[in-house]
């Protein structure tokens, strides 16, 4: 974006004294001039001055999103008689009554050509999602791919022209104290600017998402506000409103944003053509440091990510990492916790080589990883079971390290991985849950996929099975 860099009141002073023994015709071009010579605060001296030519340019590429899905109602307390059925359970054609669940979000235009960047949040499970500009322009989106992970997803809409777009701004430029606008649609009001400061940096909030590397800022975010625009002074994104930390579901000057890195990450795998975004192997389980592991290794404060775990031959254990080593940064930049190691990680990019500087035995060093894709051996073969079993109506596949990764799993892990459950299937009302890992079933190691459908296929008189809960082993038995 051009500004004017008009570094004193003295200039406009001028203006407007020239004005005032101008001609009509004049002063209402100096005074258009003057309109045009509006900065945004650089200092406290321009504070006087306006924030709306940054909001006039970067606002036209915030847009809302409207998604929409079916849902069927609960059962009816009058389920199984005609009479009733026929006027409060079904509709006209005799099929089970539904209803639309909509949601209210915002998003960016980071793609001329009708790239729109949005949460996950809010078009998950939506079967119909449209985007509305604020022109009033409404064009129907394809959900282009979705990152779970970092709650991000790419939509794209066919536009009859070029539309305007926010530039990515590099998050890892910010600092706090930096004063930014948060751009969006809360409560449904309409384009809403709320104004405020980078009031923290690399915060963990694990209950938003996996992510657990945000913006944070004090600028008023509330529902309605997710995946709009979080932009710098220069008029660059640099972070995706998220979330917010609240008790009364209103701001309370506590909110989050993705990181613009982040994004970049996800639009680079658009733009390759591919509908995941994969994140580099490391081949290890990590664990925060914390105060009592800290002093125990002679660190001056609790920072990093602490080694807990190898995967044998693994890309960590070829570069020569040890357990309870303690990874600090990654090119130099900080690592301060645990969930900050995945950002790092993934914002630098798949086929990099990077540089680590370790913790190792009361000593730092510096190790070169090579950042290589998580290989998906075995294949996922993904499998809905049927048959008469306690896993009937349960999605699964076969654990491979790309898959763990996905999952936020154990590549080491053995057994298949439940995806997913239907609700109101046998799997469900046994208890049996998404990343659950069936390790045993009768006593007989479980193998992949196509051996678990080959068994639950047959009938028993009884079911034993053992299930890997996030490390922890569960055995049952139901008849």
């Amino acid at each position: 974006m051009t500004k004017a860099r008009l570094t004193t009141p003295l200039a406009i002073l001028l203006i407007v004294f020239c004005a005032a023994f101008a001609r009509a015709e004049d002063q209402a071009k100096l005074r258009q001039g003057l309109e045009t010579l509006r900065l945004v605060p650089e200092n406290r001296e321009q504070i006087k001055f306006s924030y709306a030519p940054l909001v006039k340019s970067i606002a036209p590429a915030v847009v809302n999103v409207y998604a929409a899905r079916q849902v069927q109602q609960r059962r009816s307390p009058f389920a199984g008689d005609p009479f009733f059925e026929r006027f409060f359970g079904r509709d006209f054609g005799g099929r089970p009554r539904q209803r639309i669940s909509r949601s209210l979000g915002s998003g960016v235009i980071i793609g001329s050509d009708g790239i729109v960047v949005t949460n996950h949040h809010v078009i998950e499970n939506a079967d119909e999602v449209k985007v509305a500009l604020s022109d009033g322009r409404e064009y129907e989106a394809r959900i282009e791919l979705i990152d779970k992970k970092s709650d991000l997803a790419i939509l794209v809409i066919e536009p009859d022209e070029e539309l305007p777009t926010v530039e990515l701004g590099d998050s890892e430029e910010l600092q706090v104290g930096d004063l930014v606008l948060a751009i969006g649609n809360p409560f449904g009001v309409g384009q809403t600017v709320t104004s405020g400061i980078v009031s923290a940096l690399a915060r963990s909030q694990n209950s938003v998402n996996d992510f657990g590397f945000f913006v944070q800022t004090d600028a008023s975010i509330n529902p309605g506000n997710s995946g709009g625009a979080l932009v710098d002074m220069d008029g660059r994104l640099i972070g995706v409103n998220t979330a917010i930390f609240t008790r009364s579901g209103g701001s309370n000057g506590i909110g989050f944003a993705v990181p613009s890195n982040m994004v970049r990450v996800v639009l680079e795998s658009v733009r390759k053509g591919s509908d995941t975004v994969l994140r580099p192997w490391i081949g290890a389980k990590f664990q925060s440091v914390t105060s009592d592991i800290a002093e125990s290794l002679g660190m001056a404060r609790p920072t990093g990510a602490l080694i807990a775990g190898l995967t044998k031959d693994g890309p960590a254990e070829r570069a020569g990492l040890r357990m309870g080593d303690v990874i600090l940064s990654i090119d130099g930049k900080p690592v301060p916790h645990m969930d900050a190691l995945g950002y790092r990680l993934a914002t630098a990019g798949i086929g990099r080589v990077i540089e680590m500087t370790v913790m190792s035995q009361n000593a730092t060093r510096n190790i070169e990883f090579e950042l290589s894709v998580p290989p998906e051996v075995p294949l996922r073969d993904i499998r809905r079971l049927g048959g008469r079993s306690p896993f009937t109506g349960a999605t699964v596949a076969n654990l491979s390290p790309r898959l763990a990764l996905e999952y936020d799993l154990s590549s080491d892990d053995l057994g298949v991985v439940v995806l997913s459950i239907d609700r109101r299937s046998p799997a469900a009302r046994f208890g049996i849950r998404a990343k659950d890992i069936i390790v045993t079933v009768n006593d007989q190691n479980i193998v992949d996929t196509a051996m678990l459908d080959e068994m639950t296929r047959k009938r028993s008189n009884g079911w034993s099975y053992v299930i890997n809960r996030g490390g922890k082993l569960y055995r049952q038995f139901v008849r």
